[in-house]
């Protein structure tokens, strides 16, 4: 954003549909969660509802979906024939995985289509389905489709109305049998993430372009025996407040009460990963000799791999062996840019 000019000249080209604008930024809509190009023909929305972007990439880290008027996943002058046919289908059913299998059987070659999305969009075309996937069900769950019976038997027009209206009174969600998870995105230096919390506590927080994301949505909510709504809560604030302070590198330890639903062995090995000190590595090997089996370091490994709360619970802190900064969920850039943000700040 720092070098895209002024919100109120890219507000003007998107209401005169300045096609000098395409390719210099993409628009995002609050309301209805879709991200368009400079010269969409779709009805405009108010100034004070949209965001700009530089990129595709960008937009979509930030929970939007692809227009489906004005297709800004293509690009300007259009995609090439052969992929023609391939956007067609994901844009006809945009939560279905294609798996490099099922692109092969319609003639497909996966290498070239993940060729085109990096160089085009920043991104690999399963990176995008899997972002894409992830910020529907996020607006799905702002929508209140969740409750969605309940709603309309009760008589409420607005479905994100009634399951605000009723966390507000029962601080449960219709139908659930914990505490409801309160979602949201919150912005920080290496990218946006998502957090999840309850009234006891933090739950989630996963840089939104994680490839586990899907998976631990699914688990948590599974584990809780809960439902999700988006919206605000003091916790998310105190978090996001916590995590300003550490990335200026004015906060060491987080004063965070977790919420983390594992198996037994988890729990071990993530309580065991909190109490590594800021600045400070392990290698796989030391933390499965504290974990209680020197020989588990596959499954420690996994253990932290199925962390769903990055940076406070510092999983970025385990190394290998050998000193090589490996196996870390949100990127290997991101592990290197916190290591060397501990160190410098230790």
């Amino acid at each position: 954003m720092t070098d895209l000019p002024s919100a109120e000249e890219l507000y003007q080209a998107l209401l005169d549909k300045d096609s000098q604008y395409e390719g210099v930024f993409i628009v995002g809509v609050r309301t209805t969660g879709i991200f368009c190009r400079p010269t969409c023909t779709a009805r405009k929305p108010k100034f004070e509802n949209v965001e700009f972007f530089d990129s595709t990439k960008e937009a979509l880290a930030n929970g939007y979906r692809a227009c489906k008027v004005c297709r800004p996943m293509k690009s300007f002058q259009e995609a090439p024939d052969w992929l023609v046919p391939l956007l067609k289908k994901v844009e006809e059913n945009p939560d279905r995985k294609w798996k490099d299998y099922a692109l092969q059987e319609l003639g497909f070659s996966p290498s070239r289509v993940r060729r085109y999305f990096k160089k085009t969009h920043g991104l690999t075309f399963q990176a995008y389905l899997r972002m894409s996937r992830i910020n529907g069900a996020f607006l799905k769950i702002k929508e209140g489709q969740t409750v969605t019976r309940s709603a309309f038997e009760q008589g409420y027009e607005s479905l994100s109305g009634f399951s605000e209206t009723f966390k507000n009174l029962t601080g449960f969600s219709p139908g659930m049998e914990g505490q409801v998870v309160t979602i949201n995105r919150i912005p920080t230096p290496l990218g946006p993430m998502m957090i999840g919390v309850t009234n006891e506590g933090l739950c989630l927080l996963e840089f939104t372009d994680r490839k586990m994301l899907e998976t631990q949505l699914t688990v948590l909510k599974k584990r809780m025996k809960t439902e999700m709504v988006t919206g605000k809560h003091p916790m998310i604030d105190r978090v996001a407040e916590q995590l300003d302070e550490y990335f200026g590198g004015k906060r060491k330890i987080f004063d965070i009460p977790l919420v983390v639903p594992g198996t037994e062995f988890q729990q071990r090995v993530w309580d065991a990963l909190n109490k590594i000190p800021y600045g400070v590595t392990r290698s796989y090997k030391q933390q499965a000799d504290i974990v209680g089996d020197v020989k588990a370091v596959r499954a420690v490994a996994r253990a932290n791999g199925e962390n769903r709360i990055s940076i406070i619970i510092p999983c970025h802190r385990i190394i290998g062996s050998d000193g090589s900064i490996v196996g870390y969920g949100g990127g290997i850039q991101r592990k290197q840019w916190l290591l060397k943000h501990e160190f410098e700040n230790g």
